[in-house]
């Protein structure tokens, strides 16, 4: 794949990997994205993942033949793209390794060498010129990890974004772009918003015309939006007006309030309404949502004088990614002593900016004409 004249697409496409980082489910596979840029000097920008080793041998053999890059560029050390440094620099003994101090202690970490007699260390400000080609390489610490670096080549005004910017699924899967780079955001990214936003601050200088991730497609096109997303994304802000409602229910009675409430919401005029039950979803689909929306509905038992475990998982995992600035509502159902609104309120204190709506939902054991009505008016406070 060209993606300039003068740089070339490297990457691979894992259809084996059922979850990334041994946690989050992706059906449509994922990509790991490496670079070549040919001038009068070469470099290789980030290898892949070490099971595709082969592979990703053969695309530098279709770009580079038997002659040898004059660099080897590490953006990030994660393995899924760090993974083949050690067999690439067996293969080309020449090679130059550029990249952060951090980043070549964690490959005597994980390869037992920092390749000191072969490396060169960069920084933020530091420019590798390859001959019209020169890279500019601006730290990224916490994007996702510490020895983070991206890189802009002022030539054809390309930003290698590292791990920024990418989404799950791999290349060969038709999908829209958004959901997938939302729910990776999330995930992957989403606790580090701040350190985000000075990443695009210090993009926000740089003329830029093409992004280059590690992960999913090369963006060119309305690149306002994508800027546009990660900027909302990193701040917190809800993409849209809408209510996420997020439930676990033992005997059925729960999910009996949280039906309910969904269609008084759509008779109310709610059109972006998701239900997610948490013993049965994908909860990395529920989180992002619950980041997309600006309303989120709790819905759960008192369980053991505590919570049902799944509710308790997603509110951790709320709290682990930095959720802030949505109203949360509280539905509980506790047969003899309801705790559940008390103690999901508790695992929420560490969240900014949370505001509660003003109507309470109380089960005891199954809906009642009372709990009906609690529900009924939860849903015209949550629609106004």
């Amino acid at each position: 794949m060209e993606i300039t004249a003068d740089i070339k697409y490297l990457g691979v496409n894992d259809h084996l990997v059922d979850l990334f980082e041994g946690q989050y489910a992706v059906p449509h596979g994922m990509s790991y994205n490496s670079y070549a840029i040919l001038d009068e000097k070469t470099a290789v920008l980030d290898t892949v993942e070490i099971r595709f080793l082969q592979n990703w041998l053969d695309n530098l053999q279709g770009v580079f033949g038997d002659k040898a890059p004059d660099y080897l560029v590490v953006h990030h050390m994660e393995p899924d793209h760090a993974g083949s440094i050690a067999a690439f620099l067996e293969k080309y003994p020449t090679t130059k390794v550029v990249s952060s101090v951090v980043a070549f202690s964690m490959m005597e970490g994980y390869f037992g060498d920092s390749y000191a007699s072969r490396r060169q260390v960069v920084k933020e400000g530091d420019v590798l010129t390859l001959g019209k080609h020169a890279l500019t390489f601006v730290a990224a610490p916490m994007v996702h990890w510490p020895e983070v670096m991206v890189s802009y080549d002022s030539c054809d005004k390309v930003l290698f974004s590292a791990d920024a910017f990418g989404k799950f699924g791999a290349l060969d899967v038709e999908e829209d772009w958004l959901d997938e780079a939302r729910r990776y955001f999330i995930g992957i990214v989403g606790k580090f918003g701040p350190q985000v936003q000075i990443l695009l601050g210090k993009a926000a200088g740089l003329d830029i015309k093409t992004i280059c991730p590690l992960h999913g497609p090369v963006l060119k096109d309305n690149l306002g939006y994508y800027l546009g997303l990660y900027q909302k994304w990193s701040t917190y802000t809800p993409e849209e007006d809408g209510v996420t409602i997020a439930y676990t229910s033992v005997y059925g009675h729960t999910k009996e309030a949280v039906e309910l409430l969904q269609q008084q919401l759509a008779a109310q005029g709610v059109k972006n309404v998701k239900v997610f039950d948490l013993a049965r979803c994908d909860m990395s689909q529920a989180l992002a949502s619950a980041f997309r929306y600006s309303k989120l509905v709790l819905a759960t038992t008192t369980y053991t004088t505590e919570i049902f475990p799944f509710m308790r998982t997603f509110i951790n995992l709320l709290v682990e990614h930095n959720f802030q600035k949505r109203q949360v509502a509280l539905v509980e159902n506790g047969s003899w002593a309801p705790m559940a609104a008390k103690v999901m309120k508790a695992l929420l204190e560490k969240c900014l900016g949370l505001t509660y709506a003003a109507t309470a939902v109380r089960l005891k054991c199954a809906l009642n004409d009372a709990s009906k009505a609690q529900v009924l008016a939860l849903a015209e406070e949550l629609a106004k």
